[in-house]
């Protein structure tokens, strides 16, 4: 089976969150309908993560849930998430700890997690608004991988 992955990242608040998520929504239409088995990797830091993650499983349902699944992509061990994994496995369909960020200094497992998550990935979906943080240096490292990135923010200002 081939498998088309996706990673999402964007700023831990959005200017426009509504406008966001309607272009996501499309964008994951786009995606599932034109790969026959899609992996969404994601993470769990901020407002666009969750957003995201909500409007993913939400299309997951809507469109054809089986061929997709999406993915928490942690940098470390977290105790909330362990504590409560059966109510993050109601919106995530599984729970990974990366295990090149596992071990490492807490303030670069971030970085590290994300690196992997690019590397992994077909594809790059995000929402970058302004050129500093944790996700646009993600988006950078992207770039340098030749990877395929298309900005939430950027059709936000087309429309």
């Amino acid at each position: 089976m081939n498998i088309y992955t996706v990673s999402l990242f964007g700023h831990r608040s959005l200017l426009n969150p509504l406008s966001a998520e309607e272009h996501l929504e499309r964008e994951v239409y786009k995606i599932l309908k034109s790969h026959s088995y899609v992996n969404f990797l994601i993470g769990r830091t901020g407002e666009f993560d969750l957003m995201a993650a909500l409007t993913v499983r939400r299309v997951m349902k809507s469109y054809r849930r089986f061929n997709c699944s999406l993915i928490l992509v942690l940098p470390y061990e977290n105790k909330s998430v362990e504590q409560n994994r059966n109510n993050f496995l109601n919106l995530y369909d599984e729970i990974e700890i990366c295990p090149q960020s596992a071990d490492s200094y807490y303030k670069s497992a971030f970085q590290i997690r994300n690196q992997n998550m690019i590397d992994r990935s077909n594809l790059v979906l995000c929402c970058i608004e302004h050129e500093s943080g944790g996700a646009y240096q993600a988006v950078l490292y992207a770039g340098r991988q030749q990877c395929g990135i298309i900005n939430l923010a950027e059709k936000q200002m087309q429309t």
